[in-house]
C-alpha cells in the first residue's frame, strides 16, 4: 500500500539523517588523551584536549593554543585545569600519611605530543599542554579526578595512560567515570583489561558507520550459519589490522581510511540492491575484505592513548572483547528484528529502503571525508 511505503520512506530518511549527522565528526573529535607519569614527587601530564575547552586563552582564535597564548595565560589556565584535573598523591612525611592535592604549574606542550595522539592527528583543533604536578615527598598512591568534558556529550572521553617507574596503567575517563585511584604496586590484570572492554563496547556503539555497515550487510537476511560466516569474517578482518595498526606496523592517513569505510557501505548497499540474495554466496570475502579497513578505523581510539609496549597486548585484548561484545550484541537484535519482519508482505521493500537510504548516507560520508576534512 502507498502509505506504508510512504512512512517507510520517511522513517528511513530520517534514520539517514540521525546517523550522519554524528557519523561526520572525526572518532577523536570529542576527546581528550593524557599521559600520567609519576616520578617520586612529581607527576608530569601530557594533555591533549579540543581548544575548544580553553576559549579564553585562544587571542588568535586559532584551533590551535599557541606557546605564547599558553604562557601568556598561564596563571588563568592553572586556575581553570587545578578544578577540573586533580591529583591527589597519598604520602609518609615524618611518619604520618599524609593526602593532598598536587601543586600545579602549566607549561606549553612538547613540541612533539605523543605518536598518534589527537594533536598529531588533529592540529587544527586540539592543544597540547604540560601539566606539572608535585607533593612534598614521594608519592605511594594517586588519585586522578578528570571533570573536562565537551559539554553535554555523552560520547566525550580522556583516555589517561599511568607510567610509574616500570609499571604502566590505563584509565578511559568519561562523563559516568570521573575518578580512579592507583595503589602504586601490582595491578591485577582485570583492572588493566576492564577500562578497555568498556571504551571498545562504546566505540562501536557510537561509530555510527561501523554500526551502519553491519546493519547494511544484514538486510538480505539469510540464515543462521551465513550469519555467523559473515561476523566472523569481519571480527577476524578487524582484529588483525587493530593489532598491527595499534603496533604501528601498518598505518594509513586517517582520511583514506575513513573514506574507505564509507565506501564500504557504498558497496554493500549496492550489492543488496542490484545482486540481491545472489551476493550472500560471497558476502563473507566482501565483509573480510572491508573488515580490514574497518579494523584501521577501530585502531584510532587506542592510537590516540600511544599505549606503552609494555601494556598494549592487555588493552588491545580488552579494546577487542569491547567491540565484540557490542558488535554481537547489535547483530543479534537486527538479526532477530529481521526475522519477525520476514514473512509481512513489506519487507522486501523495507530491506530496499534501507539499503537505498544506506547507500546515500555512505556516499555523503565519503564525499565529506574525501574532499573536506
Amino acid at each position: 500500500m502507498r502509505w506504508h511505503r510512504n512512512v517507510l520512506l520517511s522513517a528511513v530518511l530520517l534514520l539517514g539523517y540521525c546517523v550522519a549527522a554524528p557519523a561526520a565528526d572525526a572518532h577523536w573529535a570529542d576527546q581528550a588523551a593524557a599521559e600520567i607519569a609519576v616520578a617520586g614527587a612529581t607527576a608530569r601530564v601530557t594533555l591533549t584536549v579540543p581548544t575548544g575547552l580553553l576559549p579564553f586563552a585562544g587571542d588568535q582564535r586559532e584551533g590551535r593554543l599557541s606557546d605564547d597564548e599558553i604562557l601568556a595565560h598561564r596563571v588563568d589556565l592553572q586556575r581553570f585545569l587545578a578544578e577540573r584535573i586533580r591529583l591527589q598523591g597519598r604520602y609518609r612525611l615524618q611518619g604520618a600519611t599524609t593526602e593532598e592535592t598536587g601543586t600545579l604549574t602549566v607549561e606549553p606542550g612538547p613540541a612533539r605530543p605523543p605518536a598518534g595522539g589527537p594533536a598529531g592527528r588533529a592540529p587544527s583543533t586540539h592543544t597540547t599542554l604540560t601539566l606539572n604536578y608535585a607533593w612534598r615527598a614521594p608519592i605511594e598512591a594517586l588519585t586522578v579526578r578528570y571533570d573536562l568534558f565537551v559539554p553535554s556529550v555523552s560520547t566525550a572521553s580522556c583516555l589517561a595512560t599511568i607510567l610509574q617507574d616500570k609499571q604502566v596503567r590505563n584509565v578511559v575517563f568519561t562523563p559516568e567515570h570521573r575518578e580512579t585511584t592507583i595503589a602504586f604496586g601490582r595491578t591485577p590484570v582485570w583492572q588493566a583489561v576492564g577500562g578497555f572492554v568498556t571504551l571498545g563496547i562504546e566505540h562501536i556503539l557510537t561509530g555510527y558507520d561501523h554500526m551502519l555497515f553491519l546493519l547494511t550487510l544484514l538486510m538480505l537476511g539469510g540464515s543462521l550459519r551465513s550469519l555467523i560466516k559473515i561476523v566472523t569474517a569481519f571480527t577476524v578482518a578487524h582484529s588483525v589490522t587493530l593489532s598491527l595498526a595499534v603496533l604501528d606496523i601498518v598505518t594509513l592517513p586517517s582520511r583514506l581510511v575513513e573514506s574507505a569505510i564509507a565506501l564500504s557501505i557504498v558497496y554493500v548497499a549496492a550489492e543488496n540492491l542490484w545482486r540481491g540474495s545472489a551476493s550472500l554466496r560471497t558476502r563473507w570475502l566482501v565483509t573480510f575484505g572491508f573488515g580490514l579497513v574497518h579494523g584501521l578505523g577501530f585502531a584510532s581510539a587506542l592510537q590516540e592513548m600511544h599505549l606503552p609496549r609494555a601494556n598494549v597486548a592487555a588493552s588491545l585484548v580488552g579494546f577487542n572483547v569491547g567491540v565484540e561484545i557490542g558488535q554481537v550484541t547489535v547483530v543479534l537484535l537486527a538479526f532477530l528484528a529481521l526475522d519477525v519482519l520476514r514473512n509481512r508482505t513489506w519487507a522486501p521493500s523495507f530491506r530496499q529502503w534501507v539499503s537505498a537510504a544506506a547507500a546515500l548516507v555512505g556516499a555523503f560520508w565519503f564525499v565529506q571525508r574525501a574532499m573536506f576534512t
